[in-house]
């Protein structure tokens, strides 16, 4: 019996080890994690932080010894914002680090286009910085997204500004990306349900920060609402070239990608009266409770800088990995990884927000939040 019984423990072991070995990134005593990120482009503001958030919340877990005995490596590649760039990191990340899943990859048309080399191999791919609705296409097995999609919070938003401020003209400016015209799209189509008038729309290329030409058009127009899907420092400048000239009764709304702290703090209130749809609440709002207020001060002392959003929306798609990580168990495949992500149900305090995934439902956050830029400050107005 005593033979029988070790003869079966074997098999299983070997079973288990077996289960790893067909498992890339995956060892008895690691688990590599990839992304594809923005380090160096026009959303290097939104990337550096969410990696070093991420890096944060690894290194506490990976200090406390692992999970179940597993170090937890982090392979970062900079896409620069440039679709070329992007497919050169996810080949390196898929075929020479072997990563077991992809984390906080940066970009709309990147993650679309790494999807090609994630999906057959049934890489998941968590918390994408992007919040566009292609990042659940089919097949959604291994996509997994944290918040609400830049779809959602267009309609959310518009209907918000429109109900507030009797805006009668809504407008768009939008890079022509898949990011862009999610946004763009969006826009046309609340405008219509809500028997609104679609003034009009201007195009950008990535790198453009001369708007004085289009904001006069769109100002002929009578917009009373634009909805911008552009670079940090492009939203930037649109709205102070609006104030310089003289146009300060329109509402410009940004989404997820432009609701940063830098934006809400230019010197001098340019971007005072500027309009984020997200889908989370602002850190710093929230600095005098314990968790944030923990957290900002911890990621100063490690980075010697100041914390953001994203660097919070880093730390929290981390945290959402290792309680997979943890729920999945020792014999750690992708389907284990991903039936674990499906019965996660939290409360994340750092973020303020509920997380529930579930069969079928792979977005963690459902919640819009609309806040405003106020004296340096982004202040929430509702949520949704």
């Amino acid at each position: 019996m005593k033979k029988l019984t070790t003869a079966v423990a074997a098999g299983a072991m070997a079973l288990s080890s077996q289960a790893f070995a067909e498992t890339q990134g995956v060892t008895d005593t690691e688990v590599v994690f990839g992304s594809v990120n923005d380090l160096s482009g026009i959303f290097a503001a939104v990337g550096v932080p969410a990696v070093n958030g991420a890096n944060m919340r690894f290194d506490e877990v990976n200090a406390a010894g692992g999970v179940h005995g597993r170090q937890i490596k982090f392979v970062v590649e900079d896409n620069g914002y440039q679709i070329p760039r992007a497919m050169q990191g996810y080949n390196k990340l898929l075929n020479r680090d072997k990563v077991f899943g992809m984390v906080l990859s940066l970009g709309t048309p990147m993650n679309i286009a790494g999807f090609k080399l994630l999906d057959p191999k049934g890489i998941p791919n968590i918390g994408p910085l992007s919040a566009a609705r292609q990042m659940l296409q089919d097949p959604i097995d291994n996509k997994f997204i944290g918040f609400s999609s830049y779809w959602d919070q267009v309609q959310v938003g518009v209907k918000y500004l429109a109900s507030e401020f009797d805006a009668k003209e809504i407008c768009t400016m939008y890079i022509p990306s898949d990011f862009g015209k999610e946004i763009a799209e969006s826009t046309k189509d609340v405008t219509a349900s809500l028997g609104l008038t679609l003034g009009g729309e201007t195009t950008h290329k990535p790198d453009e920060l001369d708007f004085v030409g289009s904001l006069t058009k769109l100002k002929s127009a009578g917009c009373d609402v634009i909805t911008m899907a552009l670079g940090v420092r492009q939203g930037i400048t649109v709205v102070g070239t609006a104030k310089k000239l003289g146009w300060t009764d329109v509402k410009f709304l940004n989404t997820s990608a432009g609701f940063l702290e830098p934006v809400a703090m230019v010197p001098g209130g340019v971007t005072d009266g500027l309009y984020a749809s997200a889908g989370w609440v602002d850190l710093y709002s929230r600095a005098g409770d314990p968790v944030p207020g923990k957290f900002i001060a911890d990621y100063k002392a490690k980075y010697d800088q100041p914390a953001s959003g994203f660097a919070m929306l880093g730390y929290s798609a981390a945290d959402t990995v290792v309680r997979a990580l943890e729920a999945a168990g020792p014999d750690l495949t992708h389907e284990s990884f991903q039936a674990a992500m499906e019965t996660l149900d939290y409360y994340d305090e750092l973020s303020d927000a509920q997380v529930k995934y579930g069969p079928g439902d792979h977005q963690g956050v459902d919640e819009v939040t609309i806040s405003v830029v106020e004296n340096g400050g982004w202040k929430l107005v509702s949520r949704q």
